[in-house]
């Protein structure tokens, strides 16, 4: 597999959301993670990520889901963009109010930076992290 196949194969194990677990084997041991996100600010390890979205998606409905609107990859850099919709309603508990049953359809962005070995070895994820809290009542 290429890099760019491992990064969609990586894309679609956090989105579904699988947890580390389901992502780890894409992932570069120590991989790095960032965000200029609220909920996300204190996050610096993919492997800290995926478990955060395999917890967002017990949060939200077991009918979450996204759309995956353009992928790319740039060979020079080892880059793979991923844009996309996140569709999904608060229907589970946890998260920092009892269930709202409000929906948000909240846009994204993943930059995965991958190694030399084909693995993810950093990734930025881009968020309006304030309009999904929003959409889903919890400010």
């Amino acid at each position: 597999m290429n890099s760019f196949d491992v990064a969609i194969k990586f894309f679609e194990a956090c989105e579904a959301p699988l947890g580390w677990e389901g992502c780890k084997q894409y992932v570069q041991e120590g991989a790095l993670f960032s965000a200029q996100s609220e909920p996300l600010a204190e996050i610096n390890s993919v492997h800290a990520y995926c478990d955060w979205m395999h917890g967002f998606g017990t949060v939200i409905s077991p009918e979450g889901s996204y759309e995956l609107h353009s992928s790319s990859y740039n060979e020079s850099s080892n880059t793979a963009i991923f844009f996309a919709t996140y569709h999904g309603k608060h229907t589970g508990e946890g998260g920092p109010v009892p269930p709202t049953n409000k929906e948000t359809h909240t846009h994204y962005v993943y930059i995965i930076k991958m190694g030399d070995d084909s693995k993810v070895l950093e990734m930025t994820k881009v968020w309006n992290a304030p309009w999904a809290m929003k959409e889903l009542g919890w400010m």
